[in-house]
């Protein structure tokens, strides 16, 4: 029997704020965000006849709207060709996945040297993350670029925490030996 209802009448006054906050700090864009939340309420509305009831109804469209996401990053990299990277470091952190984006210049600098030096690292960031295999190239990409939680990924890919950790260190191995190769 279903523990959990939808009560879709109630998504936009209990959600919105909730799965707005979550989506623009994925994203960093506070139009997009409210897009994917839209595009998160109406995919729930299509799909709720699949909704089983397992899991709370809020947790149900996190879900929905990480897929979304998800697309949308896949959205811009075909569209541009090349991986967006994302700058939220710390020097405090000691958050896995910081290496990356030490050696990126400040996106927010006026200095015009820093935004060709983004261009060009981005460029050769994805030149590298094509030449790894495939899905050492998607869990990087959904690990470290687009933030999603190591239990998502496991459950999606059907890998176990640890098979995951391994590629990302392989991946992060062979991209700092690519990347010292043709951009150092």
């Amino acid at each position: 029997m279903a523990k959990h209802k939808l009560q879709p009448d109630n998504w936009v006054d209990l959600y919105a704020d909730y799965l707005f906050n979550y989506a623009v700090s994925r994203v960093s864009d506070a139009e997009i965000a409210k897009d994917l939340v839209q595009e998160t309420f109406f995919a729930g509305l299509n799909s709720a006849k699949n909704f089983k009831g397992d899991a709370a109804e809020r947790t149900w469209l996190v879900s929905i709207l990480k897929r979304k996401v998800i697309d949308h990053y896949r959205k811009i990299n075909s569209k541009k060709g090349k991986a967006e990277v994302r700058i939220n470091y710390n020097s405090d952190s000691e958050v896995e996945g910081d290496w990356l984006e030490e050696q990126v210049a400040d996106p927010f600098s006026k200095d015009g040297d820093h935004l060709i030096e983004n261009e060009e690292l981005g460029s050769a960031i994805q030149d590298c993350i094509k030449k790894l295999p495939q899905k050492q190239a998607l869990v990087f990409k959904l690990k470290t670029i687009q933030g999603m939680s190591t239990e998502d990924i496991c459950n999606e890919l059907d890998i176990n925490p640890s098979n995951l950790w391994v590629m990302i260190h392989r991946a992060r191995t062979s991209l700092m030996g690519c990347l010292n190769e043709n951009w150092f």
